[in-house]
Order: C-alpha cells, then structure tokens, then sequence
C-alpha cells in the first residue's frame, strides 16, 4: 500500500458527514496530490460527493474513474456506488444494468446483489427484488439453500 493510499484509507476511517466542507476539502487536499486523469483520485472524489449525499455531483465523477481505468479492486466499488447513485437520483434502469454485471468477489461480497434488489425493488418489481435478495441470502445457508433457491425461483411478480 502506497503513503497515498494508507492516508486515504485513514481519510475514511475518519470521515464524517457532519462537516461537510470540512470533509470536502481533507479530500481535495489528497486528490490534488495526483493527475487529473488518475482513476483512483477521480474515484476518491466521487466516493467523498456520495458520501455526503451529493449523488448529482458523484454519478459523472464515477463514469469517468470508470472510463480512465480502475485497478481490479476498485472497478466492482465504483460500479456499485455509481449504480448506487443512479438509483437514489431515479435512475432505476441504468444503475440495474450496471448491477447485473458486477460479480460478487473476495472485496465486496454480495453487495451487489443487495444493491440490485434495491433497484429492481424501485423499477416496481418487487418479485425480483426478493428472488435476488433471497438467492444472495442463501448462499449462506448451508443447511437451507436449496430450499431457499427452489422458493426464490418459484417467486412471480404481482399483477
């Protein structure tokens, strides 16, 4: 872990809503260390707006550490958090086409299959949103999974 990296892993450790300037600017201080067109620091900055519950501010942000070439740790991060984002502004139809591409890994578990449930749970389909939700839970149940995944499967959406 680069000096960088360790004080923006600090950043977070210590980073709070309540001071919203403040935050923004402990920030900027870190990103302005690096290249305009760095990733990560692109990536940071999105992170701090969406923290803040500035998602407007994030999405654009986000799309561009995506488009400049996140590392392989990062990249399902930011497609959540953009995904994420996109859902709280109403964009349910993008931030699940986003979600359905991210793959669960060592870093971030499942939470793209809860944040895919929140989605499809706003697009109004509420079946898929418990099939999905479900099926992510029962991965973790040794002993019940295959009857959770028969009940998920078997869920259809209201009329």
């Amino acid at each position: 872990m680069t000096d960088w990296e360790e004080r923006i892993r600090i950043f977070w450790l210590d980073a709070s809503d309540a001071d919203e300037e403040s935050t923004l600017s402990s920030m900027h201080v870190l990103i302005a260390e690096r290249r305009d067109d760095d990733p990560a620091a692109t990536y940071e900055w999105a992170s701090v707006h969406d923290f803040l519950g500035q998602e407007a501010e994030a999405i654009p942000l986000y799309r561009r550490a995506l488009e400049l070439g996140l590392d392989p740790v990062c990249l399902p991060q930011a497609q959540i958090q953009l995904a994420s984002s996109l859902r709280n502004v109403g964009e349910t139809t993008e931030a699940i086409r986003i979600l359905e591409g991210v793959e669960s890994d060592a870093t971030i578990g499942d939470a793209n299959e809860a944040f895919l449930a929140l989605a499809l749970f706003d697009a109004g389909r509420p079946g898929d949103a418990l099939r999905v939700a479900l099926k992510a839970l029962g991965k973790t149940l040794p002993l019940y999974r295959g009857a959770i995944d028969h009940y998920a499967d078997a869920i259809v959406e209201p009329k």
